[in-house]
């Protein structure tokens, strides 16, 4: 019998944790498995799913406990009839309670059990409610938010760490930002890619700048990926800076990157340096969260202490200035990268899944 599993996933936006929902559909799919993704209505989510061919429905989700949308979700389960519910994040952990609050008869069984995916670095809140053992098995996107979690009374015999996976990029040509921003040829690209947030630490850009030798100030030009649709000229503490927005073709852009700046204050695993590692563009970042598990210091990128800015322009001034240090921090990336692979993190959440179902799924 095909073990059938139904996603859920409040995010409104295209971002990592949706993105990592989709890769993970796919993945199972090819292994066998029968998904379905529940996502908010109007979500970039659940259209990219339908263009991929995967089966996805929309629910409106406006809170953590939306009893409407826990309706919504009660139907779709009680038509679809999964073997197991998998929760992406905190608002769909609690509509997916909410939803399977009221049992049902399926296939002869019991409700589904609940799988929770847990992806950020905060004290869970509500552990006694939420984090009860009405969730059969939690996923942390690694130690970090593991030793969160159990820092908050969730028992370890109940979380396993399965990392994000990012697939093996390939990427037909790179974008030249020197030719597209006006920039010299000696020019060096420093890249932030992702939400344009305090979270992610773009409050920090200026004060990491201003750090900067004159040497590597003269020589470094940042690259914004995301934050919107926005684009055009800009200065961050004094460094010509160009926004590009949203980009579409995100492996184009980051691999005409010659750095990446990642000064997030707070980060549960960060697939943005995955990203950035596989594609030759060593990653410059605060020893934040699950970070320090992906970057091998000083071998496939450089970390320094959470929140010294003084000490991450240094470092972003040492690959600034020495080519043959960026280039090999760049040739051990790829090898780093594939660790973080899609079907791993398949693999991993399947053990979840047969752990936690009442009878083998095969």
């Amino acid at each position: 019998m095909v073990l059938r599993v139904v996603h859920i996933d409040s995010g409104r936006d295209w971002r990592g944790g949706q993105r990592q929902v989709l890769l993970l559909a796919q993945a199972l799919r090819a292994a066998g498995v029968e998904p379905l993704v529940i996502g908010a209505a109007d979500a970039p989510l659940v259209g990219r799913l339908r263009d991929a061919g995967l089966a996805a429905s929309s629910v409106s989700m406006r809170s953590d406990w939306d009893l409407l949308a826990a309706r919504g979700v009660r139907t779709i389960l009680r038509t679809w009839q999964p073997d197991i519910v998998h929760a992406h994040d905190a608002r769909a952990h609690a509509i997916a309670l909410a939803a399977l609050a009221v049992p049902w008869t399926r296939r002869g069984s019991a409700t589904p059990p609940l799988v929770v995916t847990r992806r950020v670095m905060h004290r869970p809140r509500h552990a006694r409610l939420k984090y009860s053992a009405r969730v059969a098995h939690f996923i942390a996107i690694s130690a970090a938010v593991r030793d969160v979690m159990v820092s908050a009374g969730i028992g370890s015999d109940r979380i396993d760490v399965v990392y994000s996976g990012v697939p093996t990029p390939v990427v037909q040509w790179r974008r030249d930002w020197r030719a597209e921003a006006g920039w010299p040829d000696d020019a060096v690209v420093c890249g932030i890619v992702g939400a344009m947030t305090a979270e992610k630490g773009i409050a920090r850009l200026g004060a990491i700048a201003e750090h900067l030798p004159e040497a590597a100030r003269r020589r470094a030009r940042l690259v914004f990926l995301g934050g919107g649709r926005s684009s055009g000229r800009a200065s961050v503490g004094g460094l010509e800076s160009y926004r590009a927005g949203f980009v579409d073709d995100i492996h184009a852009a980051m691999a005409g990157l010659d750095l990446l700046w990642h000064p997030s204050r707070s980060e549960g695993l960060g697939s943005t340096i995955i990203d950035a590692m596989a594609l030759g563009v060593p990653p410059v970042a605060f020893a934040t969260g699950g970070i320090p598990e992906v970057i091998e210091d000083g071998r496939t990128g450089l970390i320094v202490p959470a929140d010294d800015t003084a000490a991450f322009a240094r470092a972003a001034s040492r690959l600034i200035e020495d080519g043959d240090a960026r280039r090999a921090l760049a040739e051990a990336g790829p090898r780093r990268a594939a660790e973080f692979s899609v079907e791993r993190m398949a693999r991993g959440t399947l053990d979840v899944y047969e752990r936690v179902l009442p009878h083998p799924a095969h």
